[in-house]
């Protein structure tokens, strides 16, 4: 795939001067340079593959245990969250899954080995690069988007092959960053696998092959949709039961990550990538210009952070085609999680793997359906022993930047080009991170945040 005809990609801004330097910053002259801080990446046939999980949320778990589960030698070698307990506890789950599977004797059964002693359980904001610099081969990315530029820079500076889960940024910047990174990364000969599971599925392979192969005939709109009733919300309360203190401001973001644009980029770019995505998919392309509304409409609480709560986006590609988006965190209302296109002679739904010409001869995909969280990393892992070319982050940051441009529109209520978008410069990363410090967006008197408002709020 490539970026829409005209569009730019400029060298990354200077950044903010981050605190920890040693820790939070990988040098432009490591960068080029290609050095190792560690153990080399580079694996063949039967080595073992050692992996350091780095975010241990539900994803991180599910993504490490995925890991575990493919075929080869694997160890789980480090863990690294913001918090030790989230470390502890993903361990120990791990650890419970292992037993069982392997007493089991269960197919697909986690047979690898986990060795992640008190040494290489690591927590903090440099937690990242501690993992990375313990003798690994592959880093697993999970923590929350907005920290993924500045992990994905530092693991591809030592040397490691990446799998990090979507979205690989919430800004502008971070998506710059991220493909500057790459670059180097494919120079490398780097693996690089993201969490846009659906292009492992072999439903959506086969349908969005047919498609491209003229189906339908010419693509005229795709409709995509991520509407449900929303997720978790963590409290300060939450916070000083599960780590035995009040939190900081800082402390208290990071745990409560969904609702902060600095750490989530709106649930349009951490879950709806999703869907947008299968759109750029099968259009070979990316939108060039993007108008649409949204708000805040039951989600309004102080734990609700500043991030929308509906999505509605028309997104316009080069050659005119549209796709019409909808996101909603909503409860109550009608869910629906899906992607169809519009063709001059029929239709598709895409994600029930149907297509529907007009002339007839309907077709529907009756083949195998796998775990697709599952085959990523095994498609991944397999190509790392084979010595193939795998990289998949190109596609994931320009679908990233997708879904940051929709919120740009909404969040300003004006038609916002990509070219624009993709060259902005407003950074939302914190001065300093350290949780003594103030974060991006502080709460006012009343303990609320700042919330986008269209027609007045700078998004470019």
């Amino acid at each position: 795939m490539s970026l829409p005809k005209n569009s730019k990609t400029k060298e990354n801004p200077s950044r903010r001067e981050f605190v920890k330097t040693s820790a939070l910053v990988v040098s432009s002259a490591a960068l080029a340079s290609g050095a190792s801080l560690a153990r080399a990446a580079h694996i063949s046939g039967d080595d073992e593959i050692k992996i350091a999980l780095v975010g241990c949320g539900g994803r991180g778990t599910g993504a490490a245990a995925q890991a575990l589960r493919t075929e080869g030698k694997v160890k789980l070698w480090a863990m690294a969250d913001a918090f030790l307990p989230k470390v502890t506890n993903t361990l120990q789950r791990l650890e419970r899954d292992l037993e069982e599977d392997q007493a089991a004797e269960q197919p697909n059964a986690l047979t690898a080995a986990i060795d992640v002693p008190p040494e290489r359980q690591f927590a903090g904001f440099d937690a990242y690069q501690k993992a990375i610099d313990s003798g690994v081969d592959l880093v697993i990315f999970a923590a929350p988007p907005g920290f993924r530029p500045l992990q994905f820079e530092a693991a591809i500076a030592a040397d490691k092959h990446v799998f990090m889960e979507k979205p690989l940024a919430v800004d502008a910047p971070g998506v710059r960053r991220v493909l500057a990174a790459n670059e180097e990364a494919k120079k490398k000969g780097l693996a690089v696998g993201v969490g846009l599971q659906r292009h492992h599925q072999q439903g959506y392979i086969d349908t969005i092959k047919r498609l491209k192969d003229g189906a339908i005939g010419e693509i005229l709109m795709t409709k995509v949709y991520w509407n449900g009733a929303g997720v978790w919300v963590r409290t300060r309360a939450d916070f000083a039961s599960a780590y035995g203190h009040k939190p900081t401001e800082m402390e208290y973001q990071v745990n409560n990550w969904y609702y902060f644009n600095w750490l989530c980029g709106d649930h349009i770019n951490e879950q709806h990538i999703h869907n947008l995505d299968v759109s750029n998919w099968l259009k070979d392309a990316y939108p060039v210009t993007a108008s649409g509304m949204g708000g805040r409409q039951v989600r309004k609480g102080k734990d609700h952070g500043q991030i929308f709560d509906h999505h509605f986006v028309e997104f316009t590609y080069a050659d005119g085609s549209t796709m019409m988006s909808q996101c909603r965190h909503i409860p109550g209302c009608a869910s629906k999680v899906d992607e169809y296109a519009i063709g001059t002679a029929g239709k598709s739904h895409i994600g029930d793997y149907e297509i529907s010409p007009e002339t007839g001869g309907n077709w529907k995909y009756e083949g195998k359906r796998v775990d697709p969280y599952q085959q990523e990393h095994h498609d991944m892992f397999a190509a790392i022993r084979r010595g193939d070319k795998y990289n998949e982050a190109d596609n994931g940051a320009r679908s990233t930047m997708t879904s940051i441009l929709g919120r740009m529109a909404t969040y300003s209520g004006k038609i916002v080009a990509w070219d624009e978008a993709i060259n902005s410069q407003i950074d939302l990363s914190p001065a300093k991170y350290d949780f003594a410090a103030d974060s991006p967006v502080m709460p006012n008197a009343k303990g609320k945040y700042p919330v986008p408002v269209p027609g007045k709020s700078k998004v470019v």
